[in-house]
């Protein structure tokens, strides 16, 4: 990361912005060509590990995508403003919180584990707990991003 000043690496500040931000930006290959779609998301950050929930129609682009490299690349941002440069324009930025990291995509069959990543990613999403019935996870196609590294950022308001 070359702006180290920025950099967060206190899991409760990490585990802020997974809380704050409710959308999650996944960036695909599509055979030569980079493919970027914007998800709902769920998580959970164990001991340093962060395990991201998606779920999406059962048939489309995407899931195509993923079954020809599960590759993936993700975004998430918050606490997003403009900061002024008043007549400077090469002062002006952006205070945002961010997490981006990378890893696998593991389009998910059990109903159970999809039951239980959709009442996390619900949990993320709202602040409530849901249950899931065996129907209802069958409508839907369920992916667990197994993130192998991610690293998080922040520039407030000054």
């Amino acid at each position: 990361m070359r702006r180290k000043d920025r950099q967060i690496t206190d899991l409760e500040a990490i585990r802020a912005i997974l809380d704050k931000a409710k959308v999650l930006h996944l960036a695909m290959i599509d055979g030569d060509r980079p493919y970027v779609v914007p998800l709902n998301y769920g998580y959970t950050l164990e001991n340093g590990a962060l395990t991201l929930y998606l779920h999406s129609a059962r048939e489309g682009r995407k899931l195509d995508v993923l079954r020809q490299n599960d590759r993936v690349a993700f975004v998430l941002e918050t606490n997003v403003s403009q900061v002024s440069g008043g007549d400077i324009p090469c002062k002006y930025g952006e205070a945002y919180a961010s997490v981006m990291g990378e890893g696998r995509a593991v389009l998910l069959t059990d109903s159970a584990e999809k039951m239980a990543a959709l009442s996390i990613l619900m949990k993320t999403q709202t602040g409530r707990d849901f249950a899931f019935t065996p129907a209802m996870t069958d409508a839907v196609a369920v992916l667990r991003l197994d993130v192998d590294n991610f690293t998080a950022k922040a520039r407030p308001m000054a």
